[in-house]
């Protein structure tokens, strides 16, 4: 039996999103994170050597990192139209997107949170650097919304579950303004706020958090 382990308001979003995209039969696992440091509670650590969400377990299988783990189930369980394949058109764009998630959207997303957490003065270099560097991967991010509808191409595939949270729930935690992007706010409201199987996991994995679609 695949258990997806999910903590609250985590990366391990994507894995029950794609679990309800690919009508899985799962047993999930839900875990609150600490409410003095939020971070994950002993019981989730201990599931994993890294301490992180998102971990499955799949009979004697445990496994980590959300991209391995989206790789995993696509590869076992398919349909192949979530991924794209070596003679597709979209096949490079897929790759490249894919892997901007948590090579460069979540990092960002990352950074952004702890130098806003330690109060730097506005005026410092680390701030002004950080800064830039959020607002041109979120332009990156708002031109590919422009020029098509889902971020490997024209159908929606794993390059969107693996980057939407980063847009979405990775605010709770550090607000980001998505006034300047209006292309990503269309993409988020439109296209991935109306997928039953989103609504389905977000509804699953974490009931009282409304999505942050805009």
């Amino acid at each position: 039996m695949l258990t997806v382990h999910h903590l609250r308001r985590s990366q391990s979003e994507r894995i029950v999103w794609l679990c309800e995209e690919l009508g899985l039969s799962y047993e999930l696992r839900c875990y609150d994170r600490n409410k003095t440091d939020l971070l994950a509670p002993p019981s989730y650590k201990a599931l994993h050597s890294m301490g992180i969400a998102p971990v499955i377990s799949d009979g004697d299988l445990i496994l980590g990192e959300s991209g391995a783990i989206v790789e995993y189930l696509l590869a076992k369980h398919g349909p192949a139209s979530l991924a794209r394949g070596p003679t597709e058109a979209d096949f490079a764009s897929y790759l490249y997107w894919l892997h901007f998630a948590n090579g460069t959207l979540q990092p960002i997303m990352g950074r952004n949170m702890i130098v806003r957490r330690i109060d730097l003065p506005a005026d410092h270099p680390v701030v002004a650097s950080v800064r830039a560097r959020l607002d041109l991967v979120l332009s990156q991010v708002e031109a590919r919304c422009a020029e098509a509808p889902y971020l490997a191409g024209a159908a929606f595939g794993a390059a969107d579950i693996m980057s939407v949270f980063s847009l979405t729930t990775m605010r709770s935690f550090c607000p980001v303004d998505l006034g300047p992007y209006p292309q990503i706010r269309s993409y988020l409201q439109e296209r991935i706020g109306v997928r039953d199987a989103y609504r389905r996991a977000m509804h699953k994995g974490d009931p009282e958090m409304v999505p942050m679609l805009s």
